[in-house]
């Protein structure tokens, strides 16, 4: 399939495009708005600069960078543009009106078009992994310096790739500079034809993760709060409906080796929240939400993260970490940010899209691989009743977080001078 078959293939599917929208709104009151800029039809003013990140996990990384890049060049004008509710929420919080914000328009040739000829960048940064072959096609023909920047690219996403050549190997190679996290995901964008000279290995910017002091504290008062400072406490994080059942079922495992312990659950997306309270409900546990302010008194088994924003906050009340996504076919989640919580992580088989950052936790001894219900359990009794297992596995998890520190300061300093020398 080349380009020109891919977009006629998109415009067939727009149909399958409003539904998915309508979809999403039945389950999330924010999708049902702003469905202009989805389409192309936003009212949008030139820039210099549009960042893309999809969502709310990018949008935080991607944050410092964006922060430093409108500190060094004041006279430009820069646009963010998300894909979902949280990452845009994420924006606005953040940067507020020092930036033109939007969603990025779908892959539609029309749409991408009218993106860009209202916007006129001279750069266009794309965090991770969002590629799409008309937004790189239609910003070379406008002479647009373009970086993927904190790139990742799994084997599985290789492979794909790899299988449709004549699409993705010319939208690959009209990427001005790729800033790649490991020499493996490297290799692999060589693999698919990009050359050497356009890759830099920076690590990821999510090794930069900095808790800010005051979320350290506000996480021991919360714990105090609940008057559970000595009772085990272990998060779910960014869990998925596919994995609710296994998160509960391991939980029951822990409450007969200890039955005080506490289990927060914290599904990825808001329109699961009411889902899994039915199912933790449904399963027998004293459930208590914090959307809701309820008390966590000594009997609740189960706290239901169903806020946004306070993830980060909720491992630091914790002793230990799984990270959802892994259970089932989906990829997984960050695991850095209980890591650098100093807490032992704990994912599914199913991780890739974090590969290469849950092996480094592995090897370090921070982190460890389970395959289902009865073996998260398991190994989290174990380290609640083997205080130096605990300690060692706690401190290999912050010390991988810390060594690998460094790739704002490189991606930036890459950026900024692609930046500079392209506008002599």
């Amino acid at each position: 399939m080349n380009r020109t078959l891919y977009s006629l293939f998109l415009y067939l599917l727009l149909p399958l495009v409003v539904m998915y929208l309508l979809f999403r709104a039945i389950k999330s009151a924010d999708y049902r708005r702003r469905w202009s800029e989805r389409f192309g039809f936003a009212k949008l003013q030139p820039t210099d600069v549009v960042i893309h990140s999809v969502s709310m996990g990018e949008t935080l990384a991607a944050l410092p960078l964006i922060k430093q890049l409108m500190a060094e060049h004041p006279q430009y004008t820069f646009t963010v543009t998300t894909t979902s509710p949280t990452g845009s929420a994420e924006v606005i919080k953040a940067l507020g009106d020092k930036v033109q914000h939007c969603y990025l328009p779908f892959d539609f040739a029309y749409a991408v078009k009218r993106f860009l000829r209202q916007t006129q960048p001279k750069y266009l940064i794309i965090m991770e992994t969002e590629l799409w072959p008309n937004l790189i096609h239609f910003a070379k023909q406008k002479n647009v310096t373009s970086v993927l920047a904190n790139a990742r690219l799994s084997q599985k996403s290789a492979d794909k790739y790899a299988s449709k050549p004549r699409l993705s190997t010319p939208m690959l190679q009209q990427l001005d500079s790729i800033l790649v996290q490991t020499q493996a995901e490297a290799e692999r964008f060589t693999a698919l034809g990009v050359a050497p000279k356009k890759l830099n290995v920076c690590g990821s910017l999510k090794f930069d993760l900095t808790i800010d002091s005051s979320k350290r504290q506000q996480a021991l008062q919360t714990r105090e709060q609940w008057q559970r400072k000595n009772t085990p406490i272990w998060v779910a994080g960014s869990v998925h409906p596919g994995e609710f059942d296994a998160i509960l079922a391991a939980h029951k495992c822990v409450l007969v080796n200890c039955p005080d312990a506490l289990l927060i659950m914290a599904p990825r997306h808001p329109e699961q929240f009411n889902l899994a309270a039915i199912t933790i409900t449904q399963a027998g546990f004293k459930l208590a939400r914090r959307s809701m302010n309820d008390a966590v008194s000594h009997d609740v088994q189960v706290l239901l993260g169903d806020t946004m924003g306070e993830l980060l906050m909720l491992y630091g009340t914790a002793d230990q970490a799984f990270v959802g996504g892994t259970l089932i076919e989906g990829g997984g989640h960050n695991p850095l940010e209980p890591a650098a919580m100093a807490l032992p992580v704990y994912v599914g088989p199913n991780h890739w899209n974090f590969a290469e950052i849950t092996e480094l936790l592995a090897n370090a001894g921070g982190l460890q691989v389970v395959a289902g219900a009865s073996d998260l359990a398991k190994m989290l009794v174990d380290k609640w009743q083997d205080a130096h297992q605990y300690q060692r596995a706690s401190a290999a998890a912050s010390a991988v977080v810390t060594q690998n520190r460094g790739a704002l300061s490189k991606q930036f300093l890459l950026i900024d001078s692609l930046m500079k020398s392209s506008s002599l």
